[in-house]
């Protein structure tokens, strides 16, 4: 409510005719269309030749617009008067949905140009931390040589408790590496 007291109201002008700015907009796109095409080329040909024809041949008495065709010639300028402004018109029309389009398509690319750098960023960051996995092969690897050093332990135990034990009697097979029940010590 407080910006419609702050803004001033524009004094409306009355208009004896109400014309929509999008109808005639459209209807001068149609028309420029139209002129663009060979059916109009061969309509307007037609219409000069018999125009000609009728005025130039005798054919009536009465002639309405004798050789130099000047009833034919303010035919054109009124003609060409009427489509410069439709087809300016369209034009600015066309340029209207062009700068729309272009705009659209700026923000598409720079929509897409982040969602590219978010994803390049992603990827980069799922490659560091794949980098920093551990891969099958070496977890293999490494529990090989976790399982060579356990075997070597196991070993040295062996030797260890074969030299502690006072007779061969004493001597029994160990368990995992670990010595039988040493009470003697």
């Amino acid at each position: 409510m407080a910006d419609y007291l702050d803004t001033p109201v524009a004094k409306r002008r009355s208009r004896l005719l109400r014309i929509d700015d999008d109808a005639v907009g459209a209807g001068a796109e149609q028309v420029a269309r139209f002129f663009g095409t060979g059916q109009y080329l061969m309509w307007q040909t037609v219409i000069v030749i018999v125009w000609i024809a009728l005025n130039a041949g005798g054919w009536f008495i009465w002639k309405w617009d004798p050789y130099p065709f000047i009833l034919l010639n303010l035919a054109f300028s009124t003609q060409a008067a009427y489509a410069a402004p439709l087809i300016l018109l369209a034009q600015n029309r066309q340029e209207d949905r062009d700068k729309v389009t272009l705009s659209a398509d700026r923000r598409r690319a720079e929509q897409t140009k982040a969602d590219t750098e978010f994803l390049a960023r992603e990827l980069a960051g799922v490659r560091l931390a794949v980098g920093d996995m551990v891969s099958r092969d070496f977890l293999r690897h490494e529990l090989e040589d976790l399982r060579a050093l356990l075997e070597r332990l196991e070993a040295k135990l062996d030797d260890v408790s074969a030299d502690v034990a006072d007779s061969h009697e004493d001597l029994s097979e160990p368990t995992q590496g670990d010595l039988a029940d040493d009470t003697g010590r």
